[in-house]
């Protein structure tokens, strides 16, 4: 279950389960503001997954560069095929060929003990084990939705906002969230709605 279906159990229409259409859609349009918040909200994961690897930082910069470029390239051909298929799954295995193709270069470039470096770490890299892919889609997908409520904040009127983090986010009824903010119950169910629907917009399945 992802965080936008845990934080919906409780009514106002079911979970998304397309694409995020309408950002990717854009995204495929070649919209440049769209483009924006793709990498604002998933350059910090592309970065996260360099790092991890020890890499020198401007490795790390033109490795992300690099994932952004191939995005650039095919997104066009991303699509949802199997179950359980995602932007971030898609956009992972790009970073990780990318990780692959740098160690080959150090391999094909370094000489001696360099080289010989190189490709060892290469030959290293591990296939994640299921437990760790369990524990890490977790923190990536909790960061992930995180800039997107930053993101999406602005859209909205404080009082709106409000409605929706009390219930959907700490978990408050609707009745007591209303007394509290001079709204009825249906407003503050109204309000809640407005902004995961905004979120299924922005998100969708790349969770």
């Amino acid at each position: 279950m992802n965080a936008l279906s845990k934080i919906n159990d409780g009514s106002d229409g079911p979970p998304s389960t397309g694409t995020s259409r309408s950002l990717l859609e854009r995204v495929k349009a070649d919209d440049p503001a769209a483009w924006d918040r793709l990498v604002t909200l998933y350059a910090p994961m592309v970065f996260h997954w360099c790092r991890r690897w020890d890499l020198q930082d401007q490795d790390v910069a033109d490795i992300c560069q690099e994932v952004f470029q191939a995005v650039v390239a095919h997104i066009g051909t991303f699509r949802k095929e199997r179950k359980g298929d995602t932007f971030r799954g898609w956009l992972r295995t790009i970073a990780r060929n990318k990780l692959y193709d740098h160690f080959r270069r150090l391999g094909q470039e370094g000489r001696g003990v360099g080289g010989t470096d190189a490709q060892r770490r290469f030959a290293e890299l591990p296939a994640p084990q299921p437990e760790e892919e369990d524990h890490t889609a977790a923190a990536e997908e909790h960061a992930l939705f995180s800039r997107a409520l930053e993101l999406v904040q602005a859209e909205f009127e404080i009082r709106t906002w409000q409605a929706f983090w009390r219930t959907a986010i700490e978990g408050q009824s609707a009745q007591d969230v209303a007394a509290d903010l001079g709204m009825s119950a249906g407003a503050v169910r109204v309000a809640k709605s407005r902004v995961l629907h905004r979120l299924r917009e922005e998100l969708g399945d790349c969770l």
